[in-house]
């Protein structure tokens, strides 16, 4: 048997049968960092950044829950999920730096990490989309689970 889960025991690519699992309340925070540089903070007012496109941060708030929901979609051996919540926080760092939180919660047979790993990464991705007509020297520095329970086995980073 294969120590990866979604390969079976001929290292063939494979669904996880969820069917005998217990159905737990799980939750899973994940955060993307984003630098913006000054040319684009310049552009910060009221905790949001205001471009031709309209409301930074809102918008990739909105794109990040409705990447979160489609996961399923996106990545193909995921089990497609209906979410019980989904909540995006966006704020500045003590380096001036984006730091945005996706927290996905679900009642439900299997884990909801990569529904948070994915929404971090699109408002991230939003973040730079639109931006980028402000400067290029916008990087999307990380994307990390920072916790997540229920299910096996909690995790939470130190």
């Amino acid at each position: 048997m294969s120590e990866l889960s979604h390969l079976d025991s001929k290292g063939k690519a494979v669904m996880v049968d969820v069917s005998e699992k217990e159905i737990t309340r799980r939750t899973a925070t994940a955060r993307s960092i984003v630098f913006l540089p000054d040319e684009v903070l310049k552009h910060l007012t009221n905790g949001d950044l205001q471009t031709k496109k309209g409301s930074v941060f809102q918008t990739a708030i909105i794109s990040g829950i409705m990447a979160a929901k489609k996961t399923g979609e996106l990545i193909p051996l995921c089990h497609p999920l209906g979410l019980d919540n989904c909540k995006i926080d966006i704020r500045l760092n003590e380096q001036q730096e984006v730091v945005i939180d996706c927290t996905a919660t679900i009642t439900a047979k299997t884990g909801i990490e990569m529904e948070a790993l994915v929404g971090a990464s699109i408002a991230a991705l939003t973040i730079y989309d639109m931006c980028k007509a402000l400067s290029h020297d916008i990087v999307i520095k990380e994307t990390k689970l920072i916790e997540k329970t229920g299910g096996k086995r909690d995790f939470k980073r130190t």
